[in-house]
């Protein structure tokens, strides 16, 4: 077995001798702990990429450009059986056959002749940090690894130990009736194995959220940690604030502050003594990406990026980040030191703000309420976020979305058990938990209008600054949040969302339907929260 490296303190014999114990062949040229320069110039040469105009790598992940959930399994053993909350998101798999599959699969690793090894880290803070061995078919899913996980330093090579493994071949697929996924691509993690295994599927984003579920496992029952699908920053003062949302909500727009150092954009740890990164880069969306509103992720585009399923203008190296010809879902990763004020390592104290985000296409929730600690709760289960359904000629209706602690696709475990956790922490702590809307005011999609970002940035500045504490809050009647009076930087009229309506009743109307969406969303975890979470709904009768 031919390893080759880039630093003396490495000692491949342990690395060739654990691959032999995983059944990969002694004939492999292993490509380990290469460069980004070296994993670049390889994708060039093979024509898997090409370089933008600023030098970075574009590749195209095929035909998967986003995670597939329905493709993603847990196998359920002795560790999973009565812990893994089972459901469309955490979908069982038998051991005996994940086994079958994962030989078949490292035979096919083994016909390829050469294959693309690294060693990483997960998790920023040293107590939790577990090592991943990613084992990748091509070059640049292994710069993606390099990008996205933890990079060990040559000392710690030189002693490095994998606890998980990784192993992804986007051109292997599975047989549905012989290895008992749904179709021919997927994404199996088993606890007991301590692997992922990726097979039929380019989209290098299921190797990173494979790891974020094992964390989102391990954390809260191991080390009672909280594990959250959220970004975060700090401020001068020390200050720390996380920023939860689904998709199109916000949560890189407002969490990439110039006066404020991030943390990381997407997957955290939170324990006794304060917030840490999972991961040692971002994953960042380009659509409609403008240098003027996110300039570090424009800037982070340069050698050493990987780019994702972009178009570029014609003729040219640039890319057009409004084309959506290939995907809305264009993605570049990049290291978190290609952030000019990214903090490093990334771990921080405890948070003193929290922000959950919705893009309320309704038109319904104020653009910024208090909650108390038991709506928190409430809301983070709930993960709410309402929609465009789509950009079709007449289809002008909003759609309500639900994902649980902001991230059901990622939860392995029932979502009472994190927001026991965060509920804990906001009350032990003092946290003050907001609920930003970044939707309409003045009425649903197509007849309201989006509120001003400039306007957002000033009432989340101003819960940062504490000038939200100097301030009078009326009660939401239906849905219980408390509505400033007044907020520095942002027009009284505002504030609360049925004083924007011209129709008032029409606004309670819908108050109500949309209440009615979370009650009904809700039913299927009243068994596993407490009576104060319940006591939290809106309210839909006198």
């Amino acid at each position: 077995m031919i390893v080759r490296m880039i630093a003396t303190l490495i000692q491949p014999q342990q690395v060739s001798d654990h691959l032999r114990s995983l059944g990969f062949s002694n004939n492999l040229d292993i490509q380990y702990q290469l460069s980004p320069e070296i994993l670049t110039e390889q994708a060039l040469l093979t024509g898997e990429g090409v370089l933008n105009d600023t030098g970075a790598l574009c590749v195209n992940t095929g035909k998967f450009t986003g995670r597939s959930p329905q493709d993603k399994f847990i196998v359920k053993d002795a560790i999973t059986e009565h812990t893994i909350e089972w459901n469309n998101f955490n979908i069982p798999f038998e051991a005996a056959k994940f086994k079958a599959l994962k030989e078949e699969l490292i035979q096919y690793c083994n016909s390829k002749g050469k294959l693309w090894v690294r060693d990483a880290y997960a998790c920023a803070n040293n107590d939790y940090r577990i090592g991943v061995r990613v084992i990748n078919e091509n070059s640049w899913s292994n710069l993606f690894a390099y990008n996205m996980f933890i990079r060990p330093t040559e000392q710690e090579l030189a002693s490095f130990e994998p606890e998980w493994l990784i192993i992804q071949a986007p051109s292997f697929s599975a047989n549905p009736e012989k290895h008992g996924t749904r179709q021919e691509n997927f994404a199996i993690i088993s606890f007991t194995d301590k692997t992922i295994i990726i097979g039929g599927t380019a989209y290098t984003g299921e190797m990173k959220k494979g790891i974020f579920t094992v964390l989102n496992f391990l954390m809260p029952q191991q080390h009672n940690v909280l594990s959250m699908h959220c970004s975060a920053n700090v401020g001068a003062n020390n200050d720390v604030a996380l920023f939860f949302g689904l998709s199109g909500t916000g949560k890189t727009t407002l969490s990439a502050d110039a006066n404020r150092k991030l943390i990381g954009d997407d997957e955290h740890g939170w324990n006794d003594t304060g917030v840490f990164n999972f991961e040692g880069g971002c994953y960042a969306k380009c659509i409609d990406l403008d240098e003027k509103k996110e300039p570090e992720i424009f800037h982070a585009i340069k050698p050493g990026a990987l780019v994702e399923n972009v178009v570029f203008y014609p003729n040219t190296k640039a890319i057009n980040f409004s084309d959506k010809s290939i995907t809305e879902n264009t993605r570049v990763s990049y290291p978190l030191h290609f952030i000019s004020n990214a903090l490093i390592p990334s771990v921080a104290g405890i948070p003193q703000n929290i922000f959950f985000l919705t893009c309320d296409a309704y038109g319904i929730l104020p653009p910024i309420s208090k909650l108390t600690t038991e709506q928190a709760m409430y809301q983070f289960i709930s993960g709410y976020t309402a929609k465009v359904a789509g950009t079709e000629a007449g289809v002008t209706e909003p759609k309500a979305t639900f994902s649980t602690c902001f991230g059901a696709p990622f939860m392995p475990l029932h979502p009472g058990k994190y927001a026991a956790l965060l509920g804990e922490k906001i009350k032990k702590h003092q946290v003050q938990v907001w609920m930003v809307n970044t939707g309409w005011t003045g009425g649903p999609y197509g007849i309201g209008k989006r509120i001003s970002l400039a306007y957002t940035r000033a009432m989340v500045c101003a819960a940062l600054n504490g000038k939200l504490a100097e301030v009078e809050f009326e009660k939401h009647s239906i849905f219980g949040m408390l509505i400033p009076k007044n907020c520095p930087g942002v027009p009284v009229n505002i504030l609360h969302p049925r004083y924007t309506w011209s129709d008032r009743t029409a606004y309670d109307k819908a108050a109500l339907e949309l209440a009615n969406l979370f009650n009904k969303n809700f039913e299927k975890y009243k068994q596993g929260v407490s009576a104060d979470i319940l006591m939290a709904a809106p309210k839909t009768t006198a």
